[in-house]
């Protein structure tokens, strides 16, 4: 048997430990739509926070479900992180008749601070709900989601619960991606351990955060984490490494986002995250790389190129990967086809991942929504 061979079967080893853990993993997780909307009888307040720049497009949708959210003790506060589009004006429009809801306006961003950290921030420093909810400015929500929630958070006595949302986006390709994506962020995060307090595993969600006030503010919020790209992953760590109770429940059928509306963008928009993913270490990206193109991409080119055993190693390989992506599909919304485009997406996030971190050396940080943010800098801020 020669090198290739070999190869195959150590790649399907590797993905077949990984098979077992995400398999019976992801199945430890419970939907959200699933959990009963029974409060408990001291029912917390809800301060509903989230930043929103340049969002016109998805803003007055976003936040008119928000309003409609069914819950007794709610309060929604926006904030306007210096937009030069509509957003602004729009979100003032939204609360001239609305009570619960309170805009702010950030017109400069301090130093050492991340615009959307800074928003969350400041909007936390207003807020007076026991818990705080941290969303997009762009996520739809059912009007029972917020209920299910809390009664989730309540009934399992957490500090902090996230919800994965359901991610659609107007072309076949960009589903595929989110489809491999969510695999992806599954091995890499392992939220089915979140919830275990002698693991490191740790878990956050951009579109749902929720968390309870005393311990966001024990962990020093967002100060904590004012120049992290990846914020929400980043404050699930520091609630976790406080001694706080976290899980993860399936969003699905309840919170929906567009996320990107073109390859161009989703490539443009995950510059920010992509390499702090890595705690900015090249070694890592590249290796993250080598693994991506050697384990996920050239099995499906192997299966084209070999012929005999070492084919058929491969083509377990394809098969087993296949399973994976389909059946991760089915817990965020997406069709198990979209597992027919995971050798494409997956060269795509490995070459999403190498372009960012290249861009990040070579004009030695990145740019963010008009911002510039330094290298050295944002590597400062490890948590």
């Amino acid at each position: 048997m020669g090198g290739l061979f070999w190869l195959g079967l150590l790649i399907l080893a590797v993905y077949g430990a990984i098979a077992v853990d995400v398999l019976i993993g992801s199945r430890k997780l419970r939907f959200l739509r699933d959990v009963p909307q029974t409060l408990p009888a001291e029912v917390p307040s809800v301060s509903l926070i989230a930043a929103a720049r340049n969002e016109e497009r998805n803003i007055a949708e976003a936040v008119r479900s928000l309003l409609q959210l069914d819950y007794p003790k709610l309060e929604l506060i926006l904030v306007d992180d210096r937009s030069e589009d509509r957003t602004g004006t729009l979100l003032d429009e939204l609360a001239q008749n609305e009570p619960r809801l309170q805009v702010l306006h950030v017109t400069e961003l301090p130093t050492g601070w991340l615009g959307k950290n800074h928003a969350l921030w400041l909007g936390s420093q207003q807020a007076v709900g026991e818990l705080l909810l941290f969303t997009d400015a762009d996520v739809v929500m059912r009007p029972d989601t917020l209920k299910r929630a809390v009664a989730l958070l309540s009934a399992d006595r957490l500090d902090h619960l996230a919800a994965t949302p359901e991610a659609h986006m107007p072309k076949l390709l960009l589903n595929m991606f989110i489809a491999a994506f969510g695999l992806f962020f599954a091995i890499f995060t392992r939220p089915w351990k979140a919830r275990d307090p002698n693991s490191r595993c740790h878990i956050g969600i951009g579109a749902f955060n929720l968390v309870r006030a005393a311990a966001y503010r024990k962990v020093g919020g967002h100060r904590t984490i004012a120049l992290r790209p990846d914020d929400d992953l980043k404050l699930g760590k520091i609630v976790k490494k406080a001694g706080c109770r976290q899980d993860l429940a399936y969003g699905t059928g309840l919170l929906q986002v567009e996320w990107y509306s073109s390859v161009g963008q989703l490539i443009r928009g995950l510059e920010k995250n992509a390499y702090a993913g890595t705690d900015y270490r090249l070694w890592l990206a590249l290796g993250g790389v080598a693994f991506q193109l050697v384990a996920s991409v050239w099995p499906y080119l192997a299966v084209l190129v070999t012929s005999g055993p070492t084919r058929l190693v491969y083509l377990a390989v394809v098969a087993l990967l296949t399973l994976l992506i389909a059946d991760s599909a089915r817990f965020h919304g997406f069709s198990p086809w979209y597992a027919a485009g995971f050798p494409v997406t997956a060269a795509l996030f490995a070459y999403i991942v190498l372009r960012t971190a290249i861009l990040n050396h070579l004009h030695g940080g990145i740019t963010w929504r008009g911002t510039f943010y330094p290298l050295d800098e944002l590597r400062r801020n490890r948590v």
